[in-house]
């Protein structure tokens, strides 16, 4: 593991949090004082270094930016009633980001630097983690091509770096969403497994289109029937019918694999529920539903965390939900947060002390 010495540190003379509010603080749109960079050149990885979070000066002839070899996770790290600061399963992220790396042709960013690198970041900023409930450090590791060069190819340099930013909910009440029939996220032998930049920019019409007939998200389906659910724009999807929880299967690879969704699979599990990774149609959930057993519909994500779904509509027909009496979706989302807070016992070793 690369010791702090390794590490280039550079500190900032004086901290943008003494004259910056944690309260309320939207998502996304705060950066804490320091950011983490390395670059990959002839085969190795360089020049790592912490130092003040700042622009980048980027050559305009910048592959990624011109052909998307562009890749990133989603972490988050919390505070407990001491003050301690943890991360939330950076191993899980950590081996998913070299399996979007692999699959976009660009070279994996070995295990030191990458864990090592951000609890050393962490650690330097750790008075930025909102100590309040919802409230979290979100942590975003990205990587990119660099080469200054125009050509289809795989890139010579790419550009490693984490950036920390406080944030409240992502969501702050419960979502109505549409499911797509029109447009596709992923097939199978694309990128859909990835976290992919790409991914997410291809997303933006369809959501686009579902925001202006009043739904905040959509449902993706199957790129051939569209028949089958996948996952919502920016979450996993849990369906809890009868006394089993269904989540959509991985198998054909056109999902993420999500690390808070894997968290909730082993909570569902021991909270009772036998849980089902298959292939779910829409036409299963609304036949559960005129059945009364469709009895909850939930997201999961890092920044999502656990996000209630208060109707899910499909063409004209509409399944709507009183999500103030659910009790599933509530009692995970309290289990889940007693492990991140460290309020309650921690037996799956999820929690990467800082």
């Amino acid at each position: 593991m690369i010791a702090a010495l390794d590490i280039n540190v550079q500190k900032v003379e004086k901290s943008k949090l003494k004259s910056l509010s944690l309260d309320n603080i939207p998502f996304g749109k705060f950066f804490t004082d320091h950011m983490l960079e390395a670059d990959y050149e002839e085969g190795e990885w360089k020049n790592i270094e912490i130092k003040p979070y700042q622009p980048l000066l980027l050559d305009p002839s910048t592959a990624a930016l011109h052909y998307g070899q562009s890749i990133f996770e989603g972490i988050k790290a919390y505070k407990d009633e001491r003050g301690e600061a943890f991360i939330f399963r950076p191993y899980d992220n950590y081996r998913r980001f070299n399996l979007s790396a692999k699959r976009m042709q660009m070279p994996e960013v070995p295990e030191d630097v990458f864990i090592e690198g951000l609890r050393l970041l962490v650690e330097l900023d750790k008075d930025w983690i909102p100590n309040k409930e919802d409230h979290s450090l979100y942590i975003r590791p990205f990587m990119f091509s660099n080469d200054p060069i125009i050509g289809v190819k795989p890139s010579e340099k790419y550009k490693f770096m984490i950036l920390l930013s406080p944030t409240g909910p992502y969501y702050n009440k419960p979502m109505r969403i549409y499911v797509e029939e029109k447009y596709t996220r992923a097939a199978p032998g694309g990128i859909g497994f990835a976290k992919a930049a790409g991914n997410y920019g291809a997303s933006m019409l369809a959501t686009a289109e579902a925001k202006q007939k009043g739904y905040d998200q959509v449902l993706w389906t199957d790129a051939f029937e569209h028949k089958y659910v996948q996952e919502i724009g920016t979450m996993n999807v849990f369906f809890i019918i009868g006394d089993t929880a269904y989540t959509p299967s991985l198998e054909e690879g056109t999902i993420l694999t999500g690390v808070t969704r894997e968290s909730a699979i082993t909570l569902l599990q021991e909270m009772g529920f036998k849980v089902e990774q298959r292939r779910i149609s829409v036409d299963d959930l609304m036949d559960a539903h005129q059945a009364g057993a469709l009895f909850e519909v939930f997201g999961t994500g890092t920044a999502a965390t656990i996000t209630l779904i208060k109707e899910l509509r499909y063409k004209d027909y509409v399944m709507e939900f009183d999500t103030d009496k659910w009790q599933t979706a509530p009692e995970l989302k309290k289990r889940l947060n007693d492990i991140r807070y460290s309020k309650t016992e921690d037996r799956h070793s999820w929690m990467f002390k800082v």
